[in-house]
C-alpha cells in the first residue's frame, strides 16, 4: 500500500503533537466526549465521536468544535464525528489534489463528469461545487444548518444510499 500526503513530513510530525494536545483538551474539558474509534489510523486529523457510538448533545458538539478553533483548527461536523485538523486543505482541494497525484486528470476541466456523495453539513462546499452532487437521506436531520444542498437525495440513509447512488450509475452505465 502507497500512502500519500499533501503535507511533508516535518509538518505532519509538528501537528502530530498539536493533534493529540487539542485531542486530550477536548475529553478533559467536554464531558462525555470519546476519541472516534479509528483515531489510531489518524495522521493529518482528530475526530470526536458525536453520534456513531457516542450521543453528544449539540451543546457538547458546539462546545468541541470551539475548543478545537480556539486552538487554531479547522473544524466540521460530520454526520457521526467532529473532525478538526490543521492546514488549509479541505475536502475540494484534497479531492483535486489526490485525484491529479494519482489519476492525472484534472477534475476542475471534467467537474460534469464526477459525482460527488455526502452526507453532512461538511460536505457542502462539494455540493455547491459539483454538478452531479447527491447528499444521502439522513442528510435531512442537517437541514436547518444547511446553506448549500445536493442536486439530488438518495431515499435511503447512509450506506444504503450510496449503494443507492451506485446502483443508479451502473444502470445508467449499462444503458449507454
Amino acid at each position: 500500500m502507497r500512502v500519500e500526503y499533501a503535507q511533508d513530513e516535518a509538518t505532519r510530525r509538528g501537528n502530530a503533537i498539536r493533534l493529540r494536545a487539542v485531542a486530550q483538551r477536548v475529553l478533559n474539558e467536554v464531558p462525555g466526549t470519546t476519541l472516534s474509534r479509528d483515531s489510531e489510523g489518524r495522521v493529518t486529523d482528530i475526530a470526536i465521536d458525536h453520534s456513531e457510538f457516542a450521543r453528544l448533545t449539540q451543546s457538547q458538539i458546539d462546545e468541541v468544535v470551539r475548543v478545537m478553533r480556539d486552538e487554531g483548527m479547522h473544524a466540521t461536523v460530520s454526520s457521526i464525528h467532529i473532525n478538526g485538523w490543521y492546514g488549509d486543505h479541505t475536502k475540494l482541494t484534497g479531492a483535486r489534489w489526490i485525484v491529479h497525484r494519482l489519476l492525472s486528470r484534472d477534475i476542475e476541466s471534467e467537474r460534469d463528469q464526477w459525482v460527488y456523495v455526502g452526507d453532512s453539513t461538511n460536505d457542502q462546499l462539494m455540493f455547491g461545487h459539483f454538478p452531479l452532487s447527491v447528499g444521502v437521506a439522513n442528510l435531512l436531520q442537517f437541514a436547518e444548518q444547511l446553506t448549500v444542498w445536493p442536486t439530488y437525495l438518495t431515499r435511503e440513509e447512509r450506506g444504503a444510499g450510496f449503494a443507492e447512488v451506485a446502483q443508479r450509475l451502473v444502470a445508467a452505465r449499462r444503458n449507454l
